[in-house]
């Protein structure tokens, strides 16, 4: 791990067990942990501008390696003063390095909205290879062949001005042995050094890099790639990769790996965010996560809700929500709870309105947001395992603060 308070600075504020609060210092502003960090994918949290999403109390977003670099390129971004600049955010940005992308692209796992070829032609967007050198691969846009490498990953979001950007890794599938984990795990290493060496070589003083920790559902596995990471020279470290096939497999990996990295560290658990996991990875010491969910779920129709018994969501698609006169949820502070009612934006998502899609996305963001905000007041007043039994039985951020 490295120091450098130009680059990063991560403080902790309290604790209560392994959980804590704390304040991590970008270039860009300061972000209040735990936080959930909102997917701005390709340069948008979709269907907001970027100062609504301020306005909901968001300080860190997320943008994507391998969708930018297809479109519009990084380097025409890098020409319009940056990520930040082209799409109006004034808070932090964290880029992925498209690692993601490689484990989707090679085991067939990437839907086609995730793709972005929802109503294009189908076009041959897979890997060609994953060798030392990097993946290769064919755009989903064109068809046209591209190679990322460690070396490329870390031009683009250099291109891109991100605040904290992450090494290139291969995500290995929860049914790969564990012949085929190691080896992609060492060779994400192999990456790590790689990245660290181009960002050393660049002179991206300004931005903080973060290494991932991979290993699959092995503990062996990451115990040693735990310990690599936090070794090299790295501002924090996330948490990717495969962890398991069910919610309690992802339970054990992430219990027997979350105390195997530096206390002090800033800790990202990479693709997570449902209200359960949220609070269970809180309540492990997992500062930051990101995830689709919220957004995915609200032009989808599904708007987040205390509901365990329905994973925490429920469908505005279905009929029998046609006729509730209340809002999304009760108590909800968010513009779709407050001003409408669940009936309205029922009738908006069935008919297929985009306003529909917005107030779901809106009411879903401040779910999380409240969900976060909540857990930080409790830590802060040593009672997290009371807020995250409230929330797992059922109650709204809202109520299981008071």
């Amino acid at each position: 791990m490295r120091v450098d308070p130009a680059r990063l600075r991560f403080e902790i504020e309290a604790r209560d067990g392994a959980a804590r609060t704390g304040r991590l210092q970008t270039p860009h502003g300061e972000i209040s942990t735990p936080a959930f960090v909102p997917l701005a994918t390709r340069g948008s949290v979709k269907g907001l501008l970027a100062s609504e999403v301020a306005e909901l109390g968001y300080e860190l977003l997320l943008g994507n390696t391998y969708h930018l670099m297809l479109a519009p390129g990084a380097e025409l971004i890098a020409r319009r003063g940056g990520l930040h600049t082209f799409m109006g955010w004034d808070g932090a940005i964290i880029t992925d390095s498209g690692g993601f992308q490689v484990f989707s692209l090679a085991h067939g796992n990437t839907t086609a909205e995730v793709k972005g070829a929802r109503g294009r032609p189908k076009l041959d967007g897979g890997v060609i290879s994953i060798e030392e050198a990097g993946v290769e691969f064919r755009s989903y846009i064109d068809g046209s062949s591209h190679l990322l490498s460690p070396e490329r990953s870390m031009e683009v979001q250099a291109a891109l001005g991100s605040d904290v950007a992450l090494v290139f890794d291969e995500c290995t599938p929860f049914d790969a042995d564990f012949d085929y984990t190691a080896k992609s795990m060492q060779r994400t290493h192999r990456w790590l050094d790689r990245c660290l060496a181009w960002h050393g070589e660049s002179g991206s003083n300004a931005q903080a890099l973060f290494g991932i920790v991979q290993g699959g559902t092995h503990e062996e596995l990451r115990r040693e790639s735990a310990e690599t990471v936090a070794a090299a020279g790295v501002d924090g470290l996330a948490i990717g990769g495969t962890l398991g096939r069910d919610k309690e497999e992802m339970a054990a990996v992430l219990g027997f790996t979350v105390p195997l990295l530096p206390p002090e560290a800033p800790k990202h658990l990479l693709g997570i965010g449902e209200p359960d996991d949220l609070v269970s990875g809180i309540a492990l010491g997992i500062d930051l996560f990101d995830c689709a969910v919220p957004t995915r779920l609200g032009r989808h129709g599904m708007a987040l809700a205390p509901l365990p018994e329905r994973r925490f969501r429920y469908n505005l698609r279905r009929g029998a929500e046609a006729e509730q006169d209340g809002p999304l949820v009760e108590g909800c502070p968010c513009v779709a709870c407050t001003r409408f009612s669940r009936a309205y934006v029922c009738h908006l998502t069935r008919i297929g309105e985009l306003t529909g899609a917005r107030l779901l996305t809106i009411h879903n963001l401040v779910y999380a947001e409240r969900l976060m905000a909540g857990a930080r007041d409790a830590i802060g007043a040593g009672r997290l395992g009371a807020y995250r039994d409230a929330i797992l039985d059922g109650q709204a951020p809202w109520e299981a603060s008071a």
